[in-house]
């Protein structure tokens, strides 16, 4: 097969606990150095939390895999530093198209509005997005990143973790305050732990092909039901970069796996798809089973669960990475607090409150598009084969096809760390809301205001010129510890200013957030809305961190 992407092979080191003959005592160990696991760790670095991120492995994962980071995800990797490496390298797409037999009955716009800087959604193989968050943790000097370190047994006390590692010149052990599973599906230390993950196994499967071709297909998302080149079955199709094209086939569950991997059967499908005159080669070929499964909690005593480890959804949708990415958005600032003594573990419940809350939803959202793409009745395929007939025609045919609902991030309204409004807003940055991005100005240079929010509490006070904010109170904002940044978001632009500022330039920030001057919005460190109200008052805004921290 074709090769497009050269793997690297990282060096491996021996321990300095084998060399010196101890063990290792560290706040935090990361197991996994897959995309969420080196997420977590580059975001407990931006809260200056020292990591051990351990892998057995000595490279990339191998073939494209996850494929699909959305609009969220993009911003978060923003602040990991490695946002304009994925845009850059990847295809950028907003359109997806849905056909049935020949015909197109539906397409959508990821980002129907303007004004943002990150697109709806970027494809890029796996391998990429490892390589530069491999990168990027090699330049922190908080991350002890160490390959082909193998964790073998889990231990656990009410105040800390015991691991034991094995490496090829030996093993060694580590104590840890925390351990992070980020270890896949198969998680090894869920199975050391005794745990488990309940839901559903679909009785179908996929065949994976990455496909180099030259092809001026635009840029969007094509999904086909019942195509002719490959009838009474389902085929998606993902343009990624190096001229590499994503498609997947619905092979039914009778198949055999090991024989439909092997090129004599993978190439006479791509040919019925593509024609005979597409000059095309293989670059990678797998088979997958769809699967909507979690753990019941995700954190369990001293050890918490990220990404695959705790929750593993059907492919269509693109929810597996992009929900990971947002498990570590949510956990980092969170055991910060709890390291720090700022807060007590409690705050970690909110962990696996919020992430099964945003896991719930995509379970929920993957089986229904696990059911209208493979149904399992006769009775259930004409049903889904009607609903694509009328789509062609009638505009509420359309709201009820369902190829795949694609990742959006998780508001997290019911969550028991918002502060309830007490004053009228419209909009939908309700507490609990992700931030919606818009563009400023700060210090005379465009930019966008995700680009002055995250890592911190931070207080955005609305107002007509700086010069009306109250500074001396806005610079006082401390509780327990915790402190709160004030950024002032100005109507009008201004030369000077003794606090965080950025310029409103064409009021979109002010719209999306539907605000007056003097209007205030308490942001968490991972970018949500704890609280808001029409005008500042230190008392509510300290009593909102408090409830934020479960401190309350």
């Amino acid at each position: 097969m074709l090769k497009t992407y050269t793997y690297p092979r990282y060096d491996y080191r021996v321990a300095p606990e084998i060399a010196g003959g101890r063990s290792a005592k560290v706040p935090v160990v990361v197991v996994g150095a897959g995309p969420v696991g080196l997420a977590m760790a580059l975001d407990l670095d931006l809260q200056g939390v020292p990591v051990l991120l351990l892998d057995e492995d000595d490279t990339v994962s191998i073939g494209s895999r996850g494929v699909c980071y959305a609009k969220r995800a993009l911003e978060i990797l923003d602040r990991y530093g490695v946002g304009d490496a994925v845009c850059a390298k990847g295809v950028s797409w907003n359109v997806g198209r849905t056909f049935f037999r020949e015909s197109e009955v539906y397409n959508f716009n990821l980002v129907p509005e303007p004004d943002h800087h990150r697109p709806g959604m970027v494809n890029l193989q796996q391998y990429y997005l490892e390589e530069y968050l491999v990168a990027r943790a090699a330049t922190r000097r908080g991350i002890d990143l160490r390959w082909k370190n193998k964790v073998v047994s889990v231990t656990q006390s009410a105040t800390g973790v015991t691991l034991t590692v094995e490496t090829p010149d030996g093993m060694y052990a580590v104590e840890a305050d925390w351990l992070i599973a980020a270890d896949g599906a198969r998680s090894p230390i869920r199975r050391m732990l005794g745990l488990e993950v309940e839901g559903k196994i679909f009785m179908d499967r996929f065949l994976i092909a990455d496909v180099v071709m030259k092809a001026d297909f635009p840029a969007e998302r094509w999904f086909w039901f019942d195509p002719p080149f490959h009838p009474n079955q389902s085929v998606l199709l993902h343009k990624q970069t190096d001229s590499v094209f994503r498609i997947d086939f619905q092979l039914g569950w009778d198949t055999d796996p090991e024989e439909e991997k092997k090129p004599e059967n993978v190439i006479p499908r791509i040919k019925a798809m593509l024609g005979d005159e597409r000059e095309f080669e293989l670059e990678w070929v797998s088979v997958y089973t769809f699967q909507c499964r979690r753990m019941g909690r995700f954190n369990h005593g001293r050890v918490l669960f990220v990404g695959d480890a705790a929750h593993q959804v059907s492919p269509f949708g693109a929810r597996g990475a992009n929900s990971g990415l947002q498990d570590a958005d949510n956990l980092g600032w969170k055991l910060k607090l709890v390291l720090d003594g700022k807060a007590t573990e409690r705050l970690l419940d909110s962990y696996s409150e919020e992430r099964v809350y945003a896991a719930d939803e995509n379970l929920m959202n993957s089986t229904r598009s696990t059911d209208f793409i493979t149904p399992k009745s006769r009775a259930s395929r004409a049903f889904r084969n009607a609903i694509l007939s009328l789509a062609r025609d009638h505009v509420f045919g359309r709201s009820l096809v369902n190829s795949g609902r694609l990742s959006v991030p998780s508001f997290l309204v019911d969550s028991s760390l918002n502060t309830p409004d007490e004053d009228a807003f419209t909009g939908r940055m309700l507490p609990g809301a992700p931030m919606d991005d818009a563009p400023v100005e700060k210090d005379g240079a465009p930019g966008w205001l995700l680009q002055s929010a995250g890592n911190r509490f931070q207080l955005m006070v609305f107002v007509d010129e700086p010069a009306t904010a109250d500074t001396t109170a806005l610079s006082q904002l401390t509780t327990d510890g915790i402190p709160v940044e004030p950024l002032l978001i100005s109507r009008v632009a201004a030369t000077a200013c003794a606090l965080p500022l950025v310029h409103d330039v064409r009021g979109i920030a002010a719209q999306r957030y539907d605000t007056k001057p003097g209007s205030v919005y308490l942001i968490r460190p991972d970018q949500h809305v704890a609280a808001r109200w029409r005008r500042f008052d230190a008392a509510k805004i300290l009593a909102a961190v408090a409830r934020a921290t479960c401190r309350q």
